[in-house]
């Protein structure tokens, strides 16, 4: 099974969950939010295909306080893969990043995650305030 990314960049970022985080873009949105941070990230035939095991691998090797975020484009569009990948991760410390609402998200991903961030993007709504999110309509939540 292969995964499409956009970019990963390790161990680098503190806006993207607690802690110091790696984020893995994924490459493909089906949202096309007004004002993305990442329009590269919509067209999936733009992306870099990767084996999940592959990626797990890299993962592993490279992300050296094993903390994650899966960001985009939209994990969702990818959610076999996701899932696959992320059940490979089993000991690291997880945050997706959706830009669909909680009751989309497949559950046999929520159980294995410890962050998710849910909401489309709303650049009326943009905030600097709030941790984690881009809109005051997003939700940033703690599962586990």
């Amino acid at each position: 099974m292969k995964i499409y990314l956009n970019s990963i960049k390790f161990n680098r970022s503190l806006v993207d969950g607690p802690g110091v985080r790696t984020v893995v873009f994924f490459q493909g949105c089906d949202l096309h939010c007004k004002g993305c941070q990442n329009p590269s990230a919509w067209d999936i035939r733009k992306g870099t295909a990767v084996g999940v095991e592959e990626l797990a691998n890299l993962l592993k090797k490279e992300v050296c306080n094993k903390k994650i975020t899966f960001s985009g484009g939209e994990p969702l569009m990818q959610a076999e893969g996701l899932i696959a990948l992320v059940e490979l991760l089993a000991d690291f410390d997880i945050a997706v990043y959706t830009g669909h609402e909680l009751c989309d998200v497949p559950k046999r991903l929520l159980d294995r995650i410890r962050y998710i961030k849910t909401g489309a993007f709303k650049e009326e709504l943009h905030t600097t305030v709030t941790p984690f999110v881009g809109s005051s309509n997003q939700e940033f939540r703690r599962l586990h």
